[in-house]
């Protein structure tokens, strides 16, 4: 994909410092946030980014159960860009939909919203919307700077280039893709839909580590769900 350029080196250094801030904005937002619950809330299911586990979406899933939703998280560890866990994941879902009848809200941070765009391709019967944040859907071989680390893991070369080549085809639900224009990891111009009746895009300020915290985000999602 053209015009996808590896974020700015200031970005990446100070995304921890960045990220610091977010949590601190989260926080403040969680406590000051005025929440309605829900009468008929749907279940919803937040899949973590590359090495990411269920305890870096610990502050999204509360907010998320605080509205009154049922949350399940992805129960698989560390997120280490196994293309198995697809399976995993697609019978959660089928279990989640059976249990509540009703469709579920997938979100999934960075790599985790790669993952929950190809749940809701495979299963869209039991998809109720796609939220993204920070995913590089469109074009997951941009230069960013993670890839040195999925290189060290032995990542390297194990994409199936089929997999890859699929990415970018939107999902046939309705789908938020949130990004950044400060993400010091992946390019976020990656990280867009096509905009269409199903697909929008929604932009907010802050780092690409702290989406999971970003009060913008949780603003957008709250929106989302309800």
């Amino acid at each position: 994909m053209p015009n996808s350029p590896k974020p700015s080196w200031f970005l990446y250094i100070t995304e921890l410092a960045r990220t610091v801030v977010d949590i601190a904005r989260g926080l403040f937002f969680k406590w000051s946030h005025k929440r309605q619950h829900r009468a008929n809330p749907h279940p919803v299911m937040v899949v973590p980014g590359f090495l990411g586990s269920d305890l870096s979406t610990f502050f999204l899933r509360k907010f998320i159960a605080d509205l009154g939703y049922p949350v399940q998280k992805w129960g698989l560890g560390r997120n280490l860009a196994d293309l198995n866990d697809l399976t995993l994941l697609a019978q959660k879902l089928a279990a989640l939909h059976a249990q509540y009848q009703q469709k579920v809200t997938l979100i999934g941070w960075s790599l985790g919203g790669v993952y929950v765009r190809e749940l809701a391709k495979q299963n869209p019967e039991a998809v109720r919307q796609v939220i993204t944040m920070g995913s590089p859907f469109k074009n997951i071989e941009a230069p960013n700077h993670a890839r040195w680390i999925f290189d060290l893991i032995g990542k390297k070369n194990q994409l199936d280039p089929a997999f890859i080549a699929k990415l970018p085809a939107p999902a046939p639900v309705p789908t938020v893709a949130i990004y950044t224009k400060q993400d010091g990891v992946v390019a976020w111009t990656t990280c867009m839909e096509t905009p269409s009746a199903l697909h929008r895009n929604v932009e907010v300020w802050g780092s690409h580590c702290g989406l999971v915290f970003n009060p913008q985000v949780c603003q957008v999602i709250e929106e989302s769900l309800a």
